[in-house]
């Protein structure tokens, strides 16, 4: 599968090595050149500077042959324009944004975008981990 992210912060470097480990070819778009140090060592794929809603930069990249886009970088602005660039312009079949606001989320993902939303999943989780461990004591009671 070939695979471009947007964004090589903590997870998208995560997921770009993890991709790439498992044998697909992947390409990481970032402004930061100095992101990319976050990939592993022996990171075989290839990494472009430049911003995402960009085309020349997208084609450098290989969107025109892409399975997959993932727009991971830490706007919610830029990933949700770099996800539509690359399901409306490019025709990519495979489109994953992460929104940290869950009402745009929301929004997105009705509109037929797959969605992460940390805000949520987090929220949920914690939660869960109170839920698990019974009612919570009021203060000052022992």
């Amino acid at each position: 599968m070939n695979v471009v992210i947007m964004g090589c912060g903590r997870v998208g470097a995560r997921v770009a090595s993890i991709l790439d480990h498992n044998g697909h070819r992947v390409t990481v778009i970032d402004l930061d050149p100095a992101s990319f140090q976050r990939l592993q060592d022996d990171f075989a794929g290839d990494t472009v500077v430049g911003t995402g809603i960009d085309e020349d930069v997208l084609k450098i990249a290989n969107i025109e042959t892409a399975d997959a886009f993932i727009a991971l970088s830490e706007h919610d602005n830029r990933n949700i324009m770099a996800a539509q660039v690359a399901k409306m312009i490019f025709k990519v079949p495979q489109i994953i944004m992460r929104i940290y606001d869950p009402v745009r989320e929301d929004t997105y993902r009705r509109m037929g975008y797959s969605t992460v939303c940390p805000t949520t999943t987090i929220s949920a989780m914690v939660l869960d981990q109170i839920i698990q461990v019974g009612e919570i004591e009021e203060p000052g009671e022992e």
